[in-house]
């Protein structure tokens, strides 16, 4: 048991900070910051990186969803389809692109929210029945039918705005 100084209160063996009152529990001296060497990691790179990773342009990808507030582009692509919606904590249900990180949650996003799909040159969209909707160009669709969608089109999951770029050819 580590006792606070501050409080006097017995806080838990290895405790950086007292639970009672929140006061340091370590002295200055005891915290120290570390000199990490990367010279190792950079020998074992490949010379040509290039070619391992894809890189976030979208090389390579049939389409990319642009999300218009943050400005963040999803590449499309290896798979023809994907299900739109975002990962919430304790839950089993993963969408293939999680939206969580451009606050999906606050914008009406389900957890599995919608599917984008490639059939051949045209590229569909499904609502699956979410609770604050989507839309195309502002119309709102029916759950559970698929919608034909164009390049340039503004898709809305709840309030989250994202335009749909595909690749000619």
């Amino acid at each position: 048991m580590m006792v606070c100084p501050n409080c006097k209160h017995n806080n838990m063996a290895g405790a950086m900070f007292c639970a009672e009152c929140g006061a340091q529990l370590l002295g200055k001296d005891a915290l120290t910051t570390q000199n990490i060497s990367t010279e190792q990691f950079a020998s074992s790179l490949p010379k040509n990186t290039q070619d391992v990773y894809q890189s976030f342009d979208g090389q390579g990808a049939w389409g990319s969803i642009h999300l218009l507030d943050t400005g963040q582009v999803l590449p499309l692509s290896v798979r023809n389809e994907f299900t739109l919606g975002r990962i919430s904590e304790g839950q089993p249900i993963m969408p293939d692109i999680d939206l969580s990180p451009y606050q999906a949650y606050a914008g009406g996003v389900s957890r599995l929210h919608a599917i984008i799909k490639r059939d051949g040159n045209r590229i569909l969209f499904m609502d699956l029945g979410s609770a604050n909707g989507s839309y195309i160009n502002g119309k709102r669709l029916q759950p559970n039918a698929e919608q034909y969608i164009n390049h340039g089109d503004i898709i809305a999951l709840g309030k989250l705005k994202m335009q749909v770029l595909v690749k000619n050819g």
